[in-house]
């Protein structure tokens, strides 16, 4: 019997590949479908978007130039966005006194699990776990806690974290699909 497959051959590189493409684009939906949970929620948002700079900006490191560094970039950008959704909840459950137990609270949590995992998928297909950007400083959830003091702030931050989930989890989705065609395109020519 043939020992498992080496996690360094082509064909494993690919489905690796194939599977953090797949989970980006399932939580990209998780994402969304917990901004319409939240509107629903605190429905006085529903036709206000909040305006202002990204909450995670691109400038995370130099220009990506390979698909791999694009890789990289994202990576960075899903962690970043992992420490904000941190915070978020930490919040939420620092205003409502306790953890409440409804579909949006659960939608959350699976997309905190979800997104470490990618991130952790991420990291897992660049070479030695190199192509990332240098790590950002940790995020303090107090950090910017005089924006959010008041509760229509609060809400609007909430609101712009999700956002930022939703637009980064479509890059890396995007990105993931164009790494995996261009790996499966070299594997075809290693043929």
């Amino acid at each position: 019997m043939e020992g498992a497959a080496d996690s360094d051959t082509p064909v494993a590189q690919r489905s690796a590949t194939d599977r953090a493409a797949a989970l980006a684009r399932l939580l990209h939906r998780d994402c969304t479908r917990l901004l319409e949970l939240y509107k629903e929620r605190e429905n006085f948002l529903s036709h206000h978007v909040p305006d202002g700079e990204r909450l995670v900006a691109l400038g995370l490191c130099p220009e990506a130039l390979t698909t791999a560094e694009q890789v990289g970039h994202v990576r960075s950008a899903l962690r970043r966005c992992k420490e904000l959704l941190e915070c978020l909840i930490t919040r939420e459950v620092e205003e409502m006194g306790e953890e409440l137990e409804g579909e949006y609270e659960s939608l959350r949590k699976t997309v905190k699990d979800r997104l470490g995992h990618l991130v952790h998928s991420t990291a897992a297909l660049l070479e030695n776990g190199e192509g990332g950007c240098p790590p950002s400083p940790p995020l303090q959830c107090t950090e910017g806690q005089d924006e959010v003091d008041d509760s229509f702030a609060a809400k609007l931050w909430t609101y712009r974290v999700l956002l930022e989930l939703i637009h980064w989890t479509d890059s890396a989705s995007q990105t993931l699909h164009l790494f995996q065609s261009e790996t499966q395109g070299q594997q075809q020519q290693l043929l």
